[in-house]
């Protein structure tokens, strides 16, 4: 510590501050390694020895990264209160994950069915997987939860028009052959799913803040996920929390392309379906907020919860979707949106599901474990269409 007791740059100082953000440390480190010359190392695989042992690396450094991210978000969400700490950590990995989309579609080697596969599967992990986690393992704990039904009401009442615009309507369309939008139709899409998130967004930030905070009904000292302890390290000014977690989230999501190759190459060996890899890669990018979002129910936070994770699954379709039909109509090859007849229906259970579950003031064990099943078959389905 100097004299006027800030803490100064002494090697005491830097060596904590090198131990507290470790996780960046090792991601950016593995990240480095590989933009020099780990790349090599993915060319020409031939053995699943080889391959195992790059992707554990990678996976572990990625996964310890996003301890760090998680750690971030929490002393945010500390610092600015809901819905503005779990708002950051949400447009930060889903503004990472679009402009990975967005990259792959300009380097002209995308399929056209990407960017509906990657929406499909972060909705499906999201609005099954992760809530049917979160909802179960907060039940179990804490038998019946309370959040804040105008929030979530608000979350779905522009989920579930966007995901259907996006989704299924191309399926229906008939200006043109396939289950895309022809230029006219993609300029009006892209429009209105741009504005209307933009209102929800402002609603949340400006309006009607009070919607997304944690009600206080019953218990109102809830263990806190994200107090100032030894847990999630000390907590610092907003710039330095909003900086590291922003360059936190980069070496997870960059290091995901690698372990895409590694897990294409899996699949091929293996003979397992395609669509296996978009699902273990959104996964992995999606884990920061899972990690967040289940905490945060275990601790009776059910609210932060729904914001990360319900806020996700509106970010997904807010942002990505303008941003590949923009691209679409720039570069001149369109997208095919429209899903399959099976995941139509499972994407219209998802959402009537949804509805029911955050149409009450209380959650338990029983709507976890309804929205886990749906998980289940989505996974059963990729195997067995």
């Amino acid at each position: 510590m100097t004299a006027d007791g800030r803490a100064g740059w002494t090697s005491t100082g830097v060596i904590a501050r090198a131990r507290e953000e470790a996780p960046f440390l090792v991601g950016a480190v593995t990240l480095a390694v590989f933009q020099l010359h780990g790349d090599r190392w993915l060319v020409g695989l031939t053995g699943f020895f080889i391959a195992g042992l790059i992707f554990m690396w990678l996976f572990a450094a990625a996964v310890w990264a996003t301890f760090g991210v998680v750690r971030h978000a929490d002393a945010l969400a500390h610092l600015l209160g809901e819905p503005f700490g779990t708002l950051i950590l949400t447009l930060s990995v889903i503004g990472i994950e679009v402009s990975l989309i967005a990259s792959v579609m300009l380097t002209g080697i995308a399929s056209p069915e990407l960017a509906r596969d990657t929406m499909f599967a972060v909705l499906m992990i999201v609005l099954n997987g992760l809530v049917g986690a979160a909802l179960l393992l907060g039940g179990l704990r804490h038998k019946v939860q309370d959040y804040n039904l105008q929030g979530a009401r608000a979350f779905l009442v522009v989920l579930l028009p966007l995901s259907v615009f996006a989704l299924i309507l191309p399926d229906f369309t008939v200006s043109t052959a396939d289950a895309t939008f022809s230029p006219l139709q993609a300029g009006f899409f892209a429009l209105i799913t741009i504005l209307l998130y933009g209102v929800f967004l402002i609603m949340q930030t400006v309006r009607h803040r009070t919607f997304f905070e944690q009600p206080t009904v019953g218990d109102p000292v809830a263990e806190s996920p994200h107090a100032p302890d030894e847990a999630h390290g000390p907590i610092r000014s907003r710039s330095y929390h909003i900086a590291m977690l922003l360059l936190t989230l980069v070496p997870i999501v960059l290091l995901s392309k690698r372990l895409a190759k590694l897990v294409d190459f899996g699949i091929v060996e293996v003979g397992a379906p395609v669509a296996l890899g978009g699902v273990l890669i959104a996964l992995l990018v999606l884990l920061p907020e899972s990690m967040s979002a289940i905490a945060a129910a275990r601790a009776n936070l059910l609210q932060r919860s729904v914001n990360l994770l319900l806020g996700s699954a509106l970010a997904t379709i807010g942002l990505t979707v303008p941003a590949i039909l923009a691209i679409s109509l720039a570069i001149g090859h369109p997208v095919t949106l429209g899903l399959d007849n099976v995941s139509v229906v499972l994407l219209v259970l998802t959402l009537v599901i949804s509805t029911m579950t955050f149409g009450g003031a209380r959650t338990n064990v029983l709507q976890g474990a309804v929205h886990l099943v749906l998980f289940l078959a989505y996974l059963l389905l990729i195997f067995s269409p």
